[in-house]
């Protein structure tokens, strides 16, 4: 397997320095993050995973920075794996640019996402709009020899290995797959792991390595017990990452693991160390 990190958990270094850091920690790639930035930055804005994050490539000038992206990343020997944005299936102008943008890169694959669902639409109805979309995305795939991933996310209508498998088995596994995330399946859609990589077969096309924990909140006045999940580092979680990593060799995936962890026990560049000593021991 090979190892990168989703730059969104590096959100203190810049573009410059997050390559020249992974590369130094001995990662093999990274997947940069992709989405719009703003113009100026207000003085005293804080710097946050899904804020103001200086790992970022704005989206705006995506094709326009593809270059001087491959050079940073690839000058101290790292492959650009995967861009992930966070553009719905719905916006294929948009998608289509960042297909651009990674063809100019020599990156295989970009993330797009599923529609959320917040009980306000029925869910037949959303997966019938996404086939949809998908049938573009598909094209667009097709026409950049660019994968399009979508990730299994708490809160979207692919929670779970068997609901991403029920709307990417629709489309080719060349072009439309999956990005395999346990972590997430702890908050929502957990399915034993080897099942659903197995179900998932020529649609797991990536991997996404985090945790997370649940924890006991509230006791309300009739004894009910209220939980909620929050984001843990990869070795202490509910994930078990040494049977995860088996059930990955079992179905003979051999692909990318990119660390996205939101944990806050250490500090970004202990973080990234100690992730990837982990992993790589578990290998």
């Amino acid at each position: 397997m090979k190892y990168a990190a989703f730059t969104v958990m590096t959100l203190e270094w810049d573009l410059q320095e997050a390559a020249h850091n992974l590369a130094q920690l001995g990662y093999d790639g990274v997947e940069w993050r992709v989405q719009t930035m703003r113009d100026e930055v207000p003085a005293g804005t804080l710097i946050s995973y899904w804020g103001y994050n200086r790992a970022t490539v704005d989206l705006k000038r995506v094709v326009e920075l593809a270059p001087e992206v491959k050079r940073v990343s690839e000058g101290p020997g790292l492959e650009i794996c995967s861009l992930a944005s966070y553009l719905q299936v719905s916006q294929a102008e948009e998608i289509e640019r960042v297909m651009r943008a990674a063809q100019i890169m020599s990156c295989p694959r970009i993330r797009v996402n599923a529609p959320h669902y917040d009980r306000t639409r029925n869910y037949n109805d959303l997966f019938a709009e996404t086939t949809e979309h998908l049938r573009e995305v598909e094209k667009l795939a097709r026409k950049y020899s660019i994968e399009g991933n979508l990730e299994i996310h708490m809160g979207n209508i692919m929670p779970s290995a068997g609901l991403a498998h029920r709307l990417v088995s629709q489309f080719d596994p060349e072009l439309i797959g999956v990005i395999y995330d346990p972590g997430n399946m702890v908050h929502e859609g957990y399915e034993n792991w080897r099942m659903g990589l197995e179900l998932l077969g020529p649609y797991l096309h990536h991997v996404h390595a985090k945790n997370a924990v649940w924890e006991q909140v509230e006791t309300l006045e009739d004894g009910t017990i209220i939980w909620r999940c929050n984001h843990a580092p990869v070795r202490k979680g509910v994930a078990n990452w040494h049977e995860i990593m088996a059930d990955l060799k079992a179905v003979g995936y051999d692909g990318w693991l990119s660390f996205e962890d939101f944990s806050s026990e250490e500090p970004t560049w202990e973080k990234c160390r100690s992730n990837l000593a982990y992993l790589k021991a578990l290998e």
